[in-house]
Formats: structure tokens, sequence, C-alpha cells
């Protein structure tokens, strides 16, 4: 490894978080079965570096360990529990001994156990493997399910009639081909169906996209959104249920455009005029739909995209639990199924560069809407956005939850959440302060941000979230 002390000064001075570093202070010691465990979820996450010697929390500085003091005794244990072998190398750094873990990446399609937990960390915190991370490390290196044939030995003439060509050109703005052989090249070139001794495969991927009626391809036909309307608050009573059927991307507009009338009206005021607005933005529907759709979980069968329309919130859900912790939605990217979300973006209905979430915070934001509530269920991931609630009407939760997620989106904005920011945030008046810096209090209390500098002037304060 050669780990010198230059290096160590570097990892401390990064800007940014590395998913690879993990930091623990152990400045006495460190529990071994403490060690099994980290050693056990980075092996599990594709390996990386524990160090011990270092502050957990920024800004990070050295204040030397002393566990671990026979590091071949220590070498040997992680080999005896684990069964790999994780380095160990000693860094003499000015300020104290530091301790440097390099823990190797698992084998393709391998999870580690520990006493038959498979662990991964979440946060500060260790915790065991969802069974969707379960699910995509036991797949790794078979066949994507999205890239498998869903109708095979075709002629032109049945592509053409299932699939919505017409449509995939517009969305790519592009001349509609002069023959039926331009149109099924385009479609081999863009690998959504396969070509094979003068016949044709189509791909599943193709097909969610692209399909005329996705109840023509039995397989697919529960994978299209639902869309339910309630009377009042609750599911005691429900107005519709509006089952999808076309393929995702060929659907798309129709969807929002359908969700968005679905949407009950709210009365304002402005002067002596009365008018009326739509529960949520439609610009927020579009983007929590997108989401939806492309980080769906498509291994989960039975279950859909859903849409549930209530008097006073809309719920979006989908199947799978999300691979980016929650409170990271704002500032995380990654997406579950890349091609199927590069190929939404080229059909418009979508960005990969992670800002769709952003943009809804916005909104609520601009809107006035409490926070939107973002929560991983069993086997899903639900987005609540809410009507318009007086400031007076939002309980403790909703005034922490919008306080996490302003001072998240001013940090990617790379600014800082202060007392006024956040009763801009609000609409509070500056007599107001003392209000503004209790739900800061109530946020940090919670966890969820912290002072950028300790021991400063509370008046001047800024804050970030606490994984900055």
């Amino acid at each position: 490894m050669a780990i010198t002390v230059n290096q160590i000064d570097e990892w401390l001075s990064s800007p940014t978080e590395l998913p690879t570093l993990e930091f623990k202070e152990a400045k006495d010691s460190f529990s071994l079965e403490k060690l099994f465990q980290y050693c056990a979820a980075i092996h599990n996450e594709m390996g990386g570096t524990l160090v011990l010697g270092v502050s957990d929390k920024r800004p990070r500085k050295v204040v030397g360990t002393n566990a671990f003091r026979n590091p071949t005794k220590t070498t040997q244990q992680i080999l005896d529990k684990l069964h790999f072998r994780v380095d160990i190398e000693e860094v003499n750094h000015p300020k104290g001994r530091v301790l440097v873990f390099d823990i190797p990446t698992r084998p393709i399609g391998t999870p580690c156990s520990l006493d038959g937990a498979f662990l991964m960390r979440s946060g500060e915190s260790l915790v065991a493997m969802t069974p969707d991370h379960l699910r995509a490390i036991f797949n790794e290196g078979k066949p994507d399910w999205l890239e498998e044939h869903s109708k095979t030995n075709l002629d032109d003439e049945q592509v053409v009639d299932l699939l919505d060509t017409q449509t995939f050109f517009e969305l790519l703005r592009i001349p509609y081909p002069t023959t039926r052989n331009g149109v099924i090249q385009r479609l081999v070139e863009t690998k959504l169906i396969d070509h094979s001794d003068g016949r044709y495969d189509i791909r599943r991927v193709g097909a969610l996209l692209l399909a005329k009626r996705l109840d023509r391809f039995p397989e697919l036909a529960r994978k299209a959104p639902r869309v339910i309307t309630y009377a009042g608050t609750s599911k005691m009573q429900t107005n519709a249920d509006f089952p999808g059927n076309k393929g995702y991307a060929v659907g798309f507009n129709g969807l929002v455009e359908f969700v968005s009338r679905l949407l009950p009206q709210n009365e304002t005021m402005e002067g002596a005029l009365r008018g009326s607005v739509k529960l949520v933005p439609d610009d927020a529907i579009r983007e929590l739909l997108a989401n939806a759709l492309i980080h769906q979980d498509f291994m989960l069968t039975g279950t859909s995209v859903t849409v549930e329309i209530y008097a006073n919130r809309v719920d979006i859900s989908n199947p799978g639990q999300p691979i980016v912790a929650v409170e990271r939605f704002i500032d995380g990217c990654r997406s579950r199924n890349e091609r199927f979300a590069s190929l939404m973006r080229r059909f418009g209905a979508c960005e990969e560069k992670g800002s769709g979430i952003d943009r809804v915070v916005t909104m609520a934001e601009i809107y006035q809407l409490p926070a939107p509530y973002f929560r991983a269920a069993l086997d899903s991931t639900i987005v609540t956005i809410f009507g318009v609630r007086k400031f007076g009407q939002m309980d403790r939760q909703d005034r922490v939850r919008a306080c996490y997620q302003h001072c998240a989106l001013k940090w990617v904005m790379t600014e800082r959440m202060t007392n006024e920011s956040l009763r801009e945030r609000f609409k509070l008046s500056k007599a107001k302060t003392s209000i503004a810096s209790q739900i800061i209090s109530q946020t940090i209390e919670s966890k969820l941000i912290r002072p950028e500098t300790e021991g400063g002037s509370r008046k001047y304060a800024r804050y970030v979230p606490f994984w900055a």
C-alpha cells in the first residue's frame, strides 16, 4: 500500500466525502467485532479504505489511535473470520499513529456475510443489506432483464404493428424514414430490437418504451403505470382507478397531462379577485413521474408505478427500495437502470444530471408548499408532494423536513443556509427570527444539519447538511 503522511493529509483536505473512505477516531481502542463488521460492509461495497486515528466529523484531523497494536495478528484474525485478506499499514503521522486498512472488493455476484448477516453502510451506521441490494449482487454477471427478448421471431410488419414507431421518431426529432426497412434499421441500431436470420426479436426495453399497448406483451402488462384518485384525504373512498397501457416513452407526455387534469384545484385570492390553482405544479409531477418510471426495480413482479391523488397531496410510488438513501436524494445521483435512463433522456422525458429532485424541492419553496416527503417502504419508494399549507398549519415534522431540504439545496448550489435564508423559504418576517432559530435548533437535534463552524456567533451562523 505504501501510504504516506502526505496521502493522509490529502484525504483529510478533500472537499467532498469519498465513498471509498471511512474514518473512525478510535483514539483509545476499537472493537474487533466492529472491525469485522466494517470490513465486511466495505468489502460488499466493492472495496475501500478504513482509517483509524482520524476524527469522524469535519473538519477532520489526526488524533492518533492505540487500537490494534499488532497489525499482523489483526490481519490473520480478519482472514480467519471473513476469509479474505485485508492489508494493514501503520502511518506515523506527526500528530499521531494512523492505522489504514486496505479492504479488497468482493467477487462478482458474491456478497460477504458475517455471522449470517449481509452488511452495508448507511450514513454513520452499519445496516443489513436490503433485498434489492442483495438481488442486484446475485444478478451481477447475468443477462440484463431489460435487454432480454419479450417477443421473438417477428417480421417487420409485426414489429411496426406492436411498437409506436411514429412517436419514436418524433421524440428523437428526426424525419420518419421513407421505407419500413429504414424504420427497422433505426430500431436495431438503438438496440431496441434484434435481427436474426431475417426475423426480429423485440427486447423488453424496446417494448416498455415504445409499445402501442403493453397488454400485448403479457409479461409487461403489470408494468404499466396506474393512477388512482380518492375522495378526501384517505383511501376510504376511491373515485377512480385508471390503469395505463402505453409504453413509457411514447405515453409519457400523455401520462403527465392526464395526472395534471385530475389534480384538485385550490382557491386563491389576489386582492378582490378569486382564482384557482392546481394542488401541485405540473413540473413537479413531471419530474417525479420520470424518476419513478426510471428508478423502479423491474425485477419485482405484481406491482407498478402508482400515482395516488388525494384532496391535499399526491403520492407517487415505484417498485424497489431506493439505491440512494432518501436523505441524499437532493445531492445524490445513481441510476438503477442506466441504459433505460439514457434512452428516456434521449426521448426528452428526463435528465441524467440528477437534478430532478433538486427542481422539485425548489418548486416547493417557490410555491410555498410543505417540503416533499421521501421515504422507503416495503419493496417500494414513495414520494409525497403536498398542496399549499400555510406556515401556521405546518407541524414540527414539516418544518424540520423543510429546513433540512433547504439546507441541502443550498449546499448543492454552493451556498449556505442561514437564519435569513430559512425565513425567506418560509416567507417569515425579520421579526420571526427566533422562530427560524427554533426550527434550526430542532433540525440540529434531529441530526440532519450542523453549523458549518463550531463555536461561532449564532447570529451569523451558516449551516450545512449532516453529511457535508
